[in-house]
């Protein structure tokens, strides 16, 4: 049996990040074969990838990459277990790899997504790189959803808020990619992050979802005593009235811009402004937001009943 150093142990347990006991084991179990004990370990890595997958992964970080023309981004979802690990900085470096593919994939879905090769490793597709990496950083992950944007007559600018809780990409259609045009779209991405509208303008809203809003307030009026004695036309008055303010509500572009000097402006209107002071055109086309662990349900740890399980072999 080869002679194992600490050095040894120490060298692959940066080049592969896994555990020192690990490292040493693959060490002895390859006769010290540093590229087989790589292997060693992405073979176990893999097995105990399998067995974490069970575990809910809700914590994590959004991420987003832009080309340097404004042309092309991409923002993604990588969910972790706790929020010990997806602060951590492997953790982190690995999700802005997941998003550079995002950002050069062709992938209609999640699944197609997965299935590409790793542009990093080719040698690998995208997850299998997610269960090596599973395995290193010692808990379930999950490469969630991802989005790619391609901007034809403008740019595309992306914020980040809280480290990565919540991510936007706003997509412009602009005359022109200069500060003013880049700085409204950043303060534009922030309202995104902040208000969490569901559409650009009341035109992208569903016909069938207004119709049902309406229905849904006109019951409201008609169990109301006092209100349903009110002339027809008064309460199709109080239907349209309630219904324009739920769609500026929801709708980006009605919104009350949230940095407005008067508290009246609304995003519309404050991109107009913009656009005339620099004398371009200037318009919000799409966006983007993901916001970590939206809609998925995190585990309740009980720490002491876990410790306790790992002590008795469980």
């Amino acid at each position: 049996m080869a002679d194992i150093s600490a050095s040894m142990v120490k060298e692959l347990r940066e080049m592969t990040g896994a555990g020192m006991m690990d490292c040493k084991k693959a060490l002895a179990e390859t006769n010290a074969d540093m590229d087989k004990a790589v292997e060693y370990l992405r073979e176990k890595g893999l097995a105990k990838a399998a067995k974490k997958a069970s575990r809910i992964a809700a914590e994590g970080i959004c991420e987003t990459t832009v080309s340097a023309d404004g042309k092309v981004a991409a923002i993604v979802e990588v969910n972790s277990e706790t929020d010990f690990v997806a602060k951590n900085d492997k953790f982190r470096g690995y999700v802005k790899t997941v998003v550079e593919q995002a950002a050069n994939s062709t992938a209609a879905d999640i699944d197609a997504f997965l299935a590409e090769t790793w542009a990093a490793d080719p040698s690998k597709t995208v997850a299998e790189e997610l269960a090596a990496q599973i395995a290193v950083i010692g808990e379930n992950m999950k490469i969630r959803r991802f989005e790619r944007v391609v901007a034809e007559n403008g740019f595309v600018e992306s914020y980040i808020h809280s480290g990565g809780k919540i991510g936007v990409l706003i997509q412009m259609d602009a005359s022109e990619m200069n500060a003013a045009a880049k700085e409204c779209a950043k303060n534009v991405a922030m309202q995104v992050a902040a208000m969490n509208p569901k559409y650009v303008s009341e035109a992208d809203v569903d016909a069938d979802y207004i119709a049902h809003e309406k229905d849904i307030i006109k019951a409201q009026i008609m169990n109301d005593p006092k209100e349903s004695q009110k002339p027809e036309k008064v309460i199709e008055g109080m239907i349209q009235g309630r219904i324009k303010k739920e769609l500026k509500e929801i709708c980006l572009l009605d919104q009350v811009y949230v940095k407005a000097e008067d508290g009246k402006q609304s995003v519309a209107q404050y991109v107009a402004q913009v656009a005339k002071e620099n004398g371009m055109t200037l318009a919000i086309k799409k966006f983007v937001r993901f916001e970590t662990g939206e809609g998925l349900e995190k585990k309740q740890e009980d720490f002491a009943a876990e410790v306790a399980a790992q002590m008795a072999g469980v």
